[in-house]
């Protein structure tokens, strides 16, 4: 079975997050046209599967939302593993969200992380495996990334924050905002042009107002293809 064509990985803990902030975050990456890969399978093993390892690798931007129960998965933990050593051996950017849980508890695994760890300690089998979480833990809250913790914005303005600056970070542009203000008016000039065209009098105001759809129209074309090539500058060549 062939993966989606994705951009982006979103690891999280699904008790935590996945109807709230996972699922408002990826919408808001939707509306960006910012491909992304959920895991939606509620049945998970102590094993991360083989798919999974393969869209973490093919992504370009692995979004890891760090929650106060993160860390008592070892599927989360695992993939944590594989986004850090993509990360190392591909360049893959990470780009850690920290949402009802402080920074600190996550680099140096206290609070829930403690208790997390503690459980998992009394595997002693696992103590390899133990080092290694932890260490990647550290890795990927250092990264740059979005406390959400200590930001005193809406949750709605937090998701839109954070999808603008995945954006940024994969250096994608975004002009579905402009292609639907491009439609309006194209439909509208469609109209004005139908209704000039069988007006059995001339009248100043409807070629006026064609007129002026037609440059409302070029104008924004041109600002389409200004934002696409990254140029700051108004039709006068001054820039803004």
């Amino acid at each position: 079975m062939a993966l989606p064509n994705h951009e982006m990985f979103i690891s999280f803990r699904g008790e935590d997050t996945r109807k709230t902030f996972t699922s408002h975050l990826n919408s808001a990456m939707e509306r960006l046209d910012i491909r992304t890969y959920i895991d939606n399978n509620l049945e998970r093993g102590d094993t991360i599967s083989m798919t999974l390892l393969k869209a973490i690798e093919n992504a370009k931007l692995s979004l890891i939302i760090f929650s106060k129960n993160y860390a008592n998965s070892k599927w989360c933990l695992d993939e944590l593993v594989k986004i850090v050593e993509c990360a190392k051996t591909k360049g893959q950017i990470i780009m850690p969200v920290f949402y009802d849980v402080s920074p600190s508890d996550v680099r140096h695994q206290t609070g829930t992380y403690e208790e997390a760890f503690s459980k998992h300690e009394e595997n002693v089998e696992e103590e390899k495996k133990i080092k290694k979480w932890r260490k990647c833990l550290v890795v990927a809250a250092n990264c740059a990334g979005w406390d959400c913790y200590v930001d005193n914005r809406t949750e709605s303005e937090i998701v839109e924050g954070i999808a603008r600056k995945v954006l940024e970070k994969l250096d994608k542009v975004y002009v579905g905002d402009i292609d639907q203000e491009i439609k309006k008016n194209e439909q509208l000039l469609e109209a004005q042009q139908q209704y000039f065209d069988i007006a059995i009098c001339y009248d100043k105001q409807i070629r006026d107002d064609l007129q002026a759809t037609k440059l409302r129209v070029a104008k924004l074309k041109y600002d389409r293809c200004a934002r696409l090539l990254r140029f700051d500058f108004d039709l006068n060549g001054s820039k803004v």
